[in-house]
């Protein structure tokens, strides 16, 4: 067979390593859709078949696909300047403008802003920075950075780590001897019964504190978290945590990152989500929502007292040795100012606290009663589903049943795609925000189908 003749599939199938696939399943037989075309919050297929995007991409197209707005601005970018570096202390027009109008949206204390390609990159600059912060404050053994068991913080190899998601560590030799995880604020499974929301979360933050004692406070240099947890499970904490964990960190100076990747730019009707739960950032991630994923560019943003050790220490170290061929690439930076733009101009704030509420009704109304569902959660325009194999007393399935997978892959055939979360047997939604009320009906009445369908094969 000529190559010619191959088909989209066949191609795909023959030369396209995928990431986050089972690989020997999609060689045997192609498990997904080869996507040639979208607008707005439906998807066309190679064959022409539909479907709505119940996750905007990855929790990032938020704008929706096919925005004339953003297609001409990256247009005329191209015309106007398509590339150039910020090494040396060069420098665009767009790389200026857009640090100055992050800054003046980000939380108290921010200062200064580094642009990479992915929220992955981000987080491994952010480790980079927190490593060279405490070599020129004088403390080279405060290194260790602790994050939590199902937080997403990427893939890189200093990033995997971090992420406490054991199937991206395994056959990869991560975490990285310097990375340690506690437990996230997952109520249905880590609560112990009858306790409150504030005396769960006082638990945690002493569970912290023990590990930082134990490790020696003169070693732990951070601590990262989402401020809702999105591929862990969309977990949303109790509004006690964040302030219970701030008093930790403040009292063995401990930075916190804020891993703002999903969280940031609106899903949650706010800008920040740090801002809502109570988190002090020293250092935050931004990616997806920043440019709605129409050019790959990510963000950290440092305090000005980070900011001012790491003007110091360049006295000593010499040039900050960090940086990317693409870091503030010209064409992704006027696609973020633009998209900060739609986001200030058009009130999708405001609208996504309307449509999440919506959502979150929805969500009540056909999964509250269904057997399989443990739990509901979300805030705004972010949802998910828990699937158990039985509620009193709770009971997860066997991950070997690949439940949620299950119900994922019903759900598509069915013309949604929602996505199961790893680590749990959780069905998540978060879609663009110029959803419409009808498209977020039959989202959610396509996966309770999607779920009704598994529980009969199941018996249940």
């Amino acid at each position: 067979m000529s190559q010619q003749s191959l088909s989209l599939t066949e191609k795909d199938r023959k030369y396209f390593l995928h990431p986050f696939t089972a690989l020997k399943a999609h060689e045997d037989a192609f498990t997904g859709k080869v996507i040639v075309s979208a607008k707005g919050s439906t998807l066309h297929d190679e064959e022409g078949a539909s479907y709505l995007d119940a996750m905007a991409g990855l929790w990032c197209v938020n704008l929706g696909y096919g925005n004339e707005r953003l297609q001409s601005t990256i247009a005329d970018q191209v015309g106007r300047l398509s590339y150039y570096h910020s090494f040396s202390g060069m420098s665009t027009d767009l790389a200026a403008r857009l640090s100055e109008r992050i800054i003046s949206l980000a939380p108290d204390g921010m200062s200064k802003v580094f642009f990479g390609g992915s929220g992955s990159d981000a987080n491994d600059t952010n480790a980079k920075i927190v490593w060279f912060y405490n070599n020129a404050l004088g403390r080279p053994e405060k290194k260790k950075i602790i994050s939590r068991l199902r937080g997403y913080h990427g893939v890189t190899v200093l990033s995997g780590g971090l992420t406490g998601l054991k199937n991206l560590h395994d056959g990869f030799d991560l975490p990285l001897p310097m990375i340690r995880h506690v437990r996230p604020p997952h109520r249905i499974w880590e609560k112990a019964d009858g306790a409150t929301d504030a005396e769960f979360s006082q638990t945690l933050a002493d569970e912290l504190e023990a590990m930082i004692l134990k490790e020696g406070p003169e070693t732990v240099a951070a601590f990262i978290a989402e401020p809702l947890q999105a591929a862990g499970g969309v977990i949303v904490p109790p509004k006690e945590y964040f302030p219970a964990i701030q008093k930790v960190l403040k009292k063995y100076d401990v930075l916190m990152i804020a891993d703002e990747v999903v969280t940031g730019f609106g899903r949650l009707g706010a800008m920040f989500g740090s801002d809502l739960f109570g988190v002090e950032p020293d250092i935050i991630t931004v990616a997806k929502g920043l440019t709605s994923a129409y050019v790959p560019l990510s963000a950290s943003i440092i305090s000005e007292n980070i900011w001012q050790v790491l003007r110091d220490g360049s006295v000593q170290y010499g040039a900050f040795g960090h940086g990317y061929t693409y870091s503030a690439h010209p064409l992704a930076a006027r696609c973020a100012l633009e998209t900060l733009d739609m986001l200030e101009e058009g009130k999708f704030l405001e609208s996504n606290l309307k449509k999440g509420a919506y959502l979150h009704q929805l969500l009540q109304e056909n999964f509250a009663d269904h057997p399989l569902v443990g739990e509901i959660r979300g805030q705004a325009l972010i949802g998910a589903i828990e699937l158990v194999a039985k509620k009193d007393p709770m009971t997860p399935f066997d991950p070997a049943d690949k439940i949620a997978i299950r119900a994922a892959r019903r759900s598509m055939e069915r013309g949604v795609i929602t996505r199961a979360l790893p680590a749990a047997d959780t069905l998540a939604f978060s879609p663009p925000f110029v959803v419409t009320e009808s498209e977020l009906e039959k989202m959610v009445t396509t996966v309770r189908a999607a779920v009704d369908d598994i529980a009969k094969e199941i018996g249940r």
